[in-house]
């Protein structure tokens, strides 16, 4: 296949657009291949549509403005005063750590490597990680080490991140142990708020972490489908829509 189909573009329109020579894309292009973000073709490259997990580190350009509108909102959902609050990995969720991050007498239980280093060096928030291995696609603590940590704590509010929610698959992810440790955080919450923005609504991935009934509120952009809002709304989920 050859740039110049659907979802490709060519080595010399890129060195165009970004000023740089073409010695200089392929050498890119070369390393964004390695990290499983694209496929080289030739004369040029692919976007990859097969659905796989874009590492989180590479998340935070995307939808950035919906998903700082959306941690704004989320952060709103937080008590002030004394308050344990979860976090799970992802971008979103990051946000939404860094709208906390001035907050006191916040004590704040993650398994996201990212989410505590943004706080560690916030002396008002008292910053808990759970144990587990890394996933290195998420940055994300789990195993049962993980779930452990969880099942010894009292959490008064859970703000999650999913790669897929919908009415009939619930919320999902890429991974099933990442899924099973966001399920015994939710299950340790009194209240969980969902942050996804509008791309993650009717998506449903491989590992199902609860059903959409069993979280209190689900805070998306204005870019989610108006039908899949509405199906979650009629069984019963809150959905708050905020405006980028």
């Amino acid at each position: 296949m050859r740039a110049g189909a659907p979802g490709t573009t060519s080595a010399a329109e890129l060195a165009r657009l970004l000023r740089v020579s073409a010695a200089t894309v392929r050498r890119d292009l070369a390393v964004l291949e390695d990290q499983q973000l694209l496929r080289r073709l030739h004369g040029g490259a692919r976007a990859l549509d097969d659905g796989r997990e874009v590492p989180v580190r590479y998340r935070g350009g995307e939808q950035r403005d919906a998903k700082l509108a959306i941690a704004r909102e989320a952060a709103t959902r937080v008590p002030l005063g004394a308050h344990a609050l979860g976090l799970t990995g992802g971008s979103t969720t990051d946000a939404v750590a860094r709208c906390l991050a001035d907050r006191s007498q916040l004590t704040v239980i993650t398994n996201a490597l990212n989410v505590a280093l943004d706080l560690a060096l916030r002396p008002q928030v008292k910053v808990v990680m759970t144990g587990g291995v890394v996933r290195s696609q998420s940055s994300e603590l789990v195993g049962p080490w993980a779930e452990q940590t969880l099942q010894a704590v009292n959490l008064g509010t859970a703000v999650v991140g999913v790669d897929g929610i919908s009415a009939a698959g619930g919320l999902t992810t890429h991974d099933e142990v990442e899924a099973a440790v966001n399920a015994a955080m939710i299950r340790r919450a009194r209240r969980t708020v969902v942050v996804a923005d509008g791309t993650k609504l009717g998506r449903v991935r491989l590992a199902r972490i609860c059903a959409a009934q069993d979280v209190d509120e689900l805070v998306t952009d204005v870019s989610a489908p108006p039908a899949e809002v509405e199906a979650l709304r009629r069984i019963g989920l809150a959905v708050t829509v905020v405006e980028p």
